[in-house]
């Protein structure tokens, strides 16, 4: 049995993983803001503790942000302002007694997405792509995690793009600069409304252009999207691939490319426990 864990800005959720599934969890707001290094500390451990058994022989844990995964550091955690550089692997081994290990989420999510696949259909090449208040990317080559020297490998997000960076055109930020709040706008193009459906079909070619530079780097046979936003694929499908069919230069590798939605909410936690 492995102890998952996903550390987010908002919430903090737990599971004890066995054989790829929860069999227990709970979920806890994130750190409370201006809490101090050991403060935030000291609460991860209280959650641990109320979850924690005996037979739980490893911890797994993804945070949003580039980590030294072999001495499991954590640096810069952009919406915990006082994880600079935590030595979270060292303290939480200390605190327990069993390994850890640390990676960033997405790619504890590309890890959790793998496993769903069957045996006799695993990708050899698989990208998840989480869409949500930002966006996050992993990379899972032949049932591997490929992170970079520096965790850093799928940071595509940063890439500059008009005028900004592409992470701005196909996460929240998108809509909500498009003056529509997440939930509002799926259901107004449920309902038909033309503005969100226009803004949907903006939001697909300008994520088209993402997997476009995702498909010239990692070449991938499986591409999975994730996260919130992902939920609204039906609205931007059809212009993210007209924008992939139009702009790609290798037809037959799109012809062999599969675009995958995968949102389900225990893929982080289930994913951490498997790094």
């Amino acid at each position: 049995m492995t102890l998952g864990i996903d550390i987010g800005g908002t919430n903090l959720c737990f599971g004890l993983v066995e054989a790829g599934k929860i069999v227990q969890a709970f979920s806890v707001p994130s750190f409370p803001p201006g809490a101090s290094l050991q403060q935030t500390l000291d609460y991860l451990s209280a959650q641990i503790r109320r979850i924690i058994r005996p037979e739980v022989k490893r911890i797994g844990i993804g945070v949003p942000t580039v980590v030294d995964i072999h001495r499991g550091i954590v640096y810069d955690t952009l919406n915990i302002p006082s994880w600079k550089e935590v030595h979270l692997k060292e303290y939480l081994e200390k605190e327990f007694g069993i390994p850890v290990a640390v990676n960033n989420d997405a790619n504890c999510f590309a890890m959790g997405v793998y496993g769903t696949y069957p045996a006799d259909d695993k990708p050899e090449v698989l990208v998840v792509i989480t869409l949500g208040t930002g966006v996050g990317l992993g990379i899972v080559h032949e049932g591997k995690l490929f992170c970079g020297a520096n965790c850093g490998a799928g940071e595509l997000c940063a890439l500059p793009y008009e005028g900004s960076i592409i992470e701005d055109f196909t996460s929240k930020k998108f809509l909500t600069d498009q003056g529509w709040d997440g939930v509002e706008a799926a259901k107004a193009a449920r309902e038909g409304n033309l503005d969100a459906l226009a803004m949907f079909d903006a939001f697909g070619r300008h994520l088209g252009a993402l997997l476009h530079t995702v498909m010239l780097a990692y070449d991938p046979d499986r591409i999975a999207l994730a996260g919130g936003i992902a939920n609204n694929a039906p609205f931007f499908r059809s212009s993210m691939e007209a924008y992939l069919r139009e702009h790609f230069p290798y037809a037959k590798a799109l012809e062999r490319l599969r675009i995958d939605i995968c949102t389900d909410g225990d893929l982080p936690v289930i994913g951490a426990s498997m790094i």
